[in-house]
């Protein structure tokens, strides 16, 4: 845990008791603040209650005794409209913030020459993998790394902050509108496309949010950015001539004049007079498709960023094993692979691992984002046969018409054995692809719990057929 400085003795307000505010909790009180926690869903106070904090309704309290509001990612801040604690916060003139805030507050009371380096990452797709990459090869180069944030720990529950240490964090737009300081030594924003925009009041609320990571940095920090979208296309024109930050573009699609760029699979360093050949991604088999190669271009320009040599992140980048629920090949059955691409929540994230296929048997379906896969048509002709599932099943079939066969299976379980039978009479190398394309909240907890019961499917049935698990 990373006790957080700088409130000692003071009464913070923390609302939403989910994993991060109690995690906010622990590591306020730790640090000795006055925590005093509030959720709307009584269930949720329980935990809180038998660790033994003061829980208090935040409507009755007097907020001119507070220091901050600590507010869980997950409730609204602007839009649709805020939260009643924010109102009440703004109106005691507190300020509002999140668990990304606290930890740069924490690394800023620090003294200089003890203080961590830290890479942040944020994007609407890829930003997972890059952050797991990023933090595969610091750690191969024998690193002392810490990754955490919005992939796997919570960053107030990574080890304490040390000297020598490189903290690698994945931040959501959520967790960046909540943050007022925070300035990395890296900051990698790999795109844009529209997402959670009733959240941000529309696109330009979503791109104030993703900027924010760029927002206190200045001339000793470096800023990589994904150069392939116009969102981001024009955050790099602005910032060549509004900010201070040594800026690197990053691009999968062409060649840069001073930019990391990957061709066909090629990734090459043109920062310098001449470019430089850095590693083909093609013989790596964790970073195939477009999608891995700008991931891997950013990692490659952030571990730069922190002083690593090309051999060393080229190391890194060959024994990457992958992201869970990524892109991610769980086992085969006979002539059969099944790609387990859950945390696909949104069409464009499913655009990245459909393009690396080009004929494959489709799971999709959960709950559908706005404009559904509308911009996946271009798509369909490779899709052998689509198996729906969930609330989306219905706008699926519409929406993919008669470009590719469809069958509403509505379960998950039901959908893998109908798509391992109609691949498996073919006798040909077939592709299973999970990639949803949606939420996952009408059926699972999130996209992990959705990925693993996919993983379970097919163990089930590669069981029933060799009598071996996956």
């Amino acid at each position: 845990m990373i006790p957080v400085k700088g409130f000692e003795g003071k009464q913070v307000a923390i609302f939403g008791l989910g994993r991060s505010g109690l995690s906010a909790a622990r590591a306020l009180k730790a640090g000795g603040a006055l925590p005093i926690l509030w959720d709307d869903k009584p269930s949720n106070l329980l935990p809180a209650t038998k660790e033994g904090f003061t829980v208090e309704n935040l409507k009755n309290a007097d907020w001119s005794q507070f220091a901050a509001l600590v507010l869980s990612p997950g409730v609204p801040l602007t839009h649709p409209a805020p939260h009643w604690t924010v109102e009440m916060a703004h109106a005691a003139h507190v300020p509002v913030m999140g668990d990304i805030e606290l930890f740069a507050r924490t690394l800023a009371c620090l003294p200089a020459h003890k203080r961590p380096r830290t890479v942040a990452i944020t994007g609407t797709n890829g930003k997972s993998t890059t952050t797991a990459l990023i933090g595969h090869i610091l750690k191969s180069a024998g690193k002392d790394v810490h990754v955490g944030g919005n992939i796997g720990v919570g960053i107030l529950d990574l080890p304490d902050m040390h000297a020598g240490a490189i903290y690698v964090i994945e931040t959501s737009s959520y967790q960046l509108d909540l943050t007022l300081s925070f300035s990395p030594d890296v900051s990698v924003l790999m795109n844009i496309t529209p997402d959670h925009l009733d959240r941000h009041g529309g696109m330009e609320g979503y791109i104030k949010a993703k900027r924010r990571i760029f927002m206190a940095q200045g001339s000793k920090q470096t800023a990589v950015i994904g150069a392939d979208d116009d969102y981001t296309s024009a955050i790099i024109s602005d910032m060549r001539v509004n900010s201070p930050v040594k800026l690197v573009s990053i691009s999968a699609r062409r060649t840069l004049g001073q930019g990391v760029y990957a061709l066909n699979g090629v990734l090459y360093d043109g920062t310098n007079v001449r470019a430089r050949q850095v590693i083909d991604l093609k013989a790596v088999r964790t970073l195939t498709g477009r999608h891995n190669w700008q991931n891997a271009a950013a990692a490659y320009s952030a571990c730069k960023a922190l002083g690593l040599e090309m051999d060393e992140i080229v190391t890194g980048m060959r024994t990457f094993p992958g992201l869970a629920h990524r892109m991610q090949e769980i086992g085969r059955i006979g002539h059969v692979r099944f790609i387990n691409d859950s945390k696909a929540t949104n069409a464009d994230a499913a655009r990245q691992a459909m393009s690396s296929f080009d004929k494959f048997y489709w799971i999709a379906g959960g709950v559908a984002k706005a404009g559904g896969i509308e911009d996946l048509r271009d798509l369909f002709p490779r899709i052998k046969h689509a198996y729906l599932i969930g609330e989306a099943a219905e706008l699926f079939e519409v929406t993919i018409g008669k470009a590719a066969p469809c069958t509403q299976s509505r379960l998950l379980f039901t959908a893998v054995a109908q798509a391992y039978a109609e691949a498996e009479k073919t006798g040909r190398e077939e592709i299973v692809l999970f990639s949803p394309a949606c939420a996952s909240f009408d059926q699972f907890t999130d996209f992990e719990a959705r990925g693993d019961a996919f993983r379970d499917a097919v163990s089930e049935i590669k069981l029933g057929v060799t009598g071996e698990k996956v």
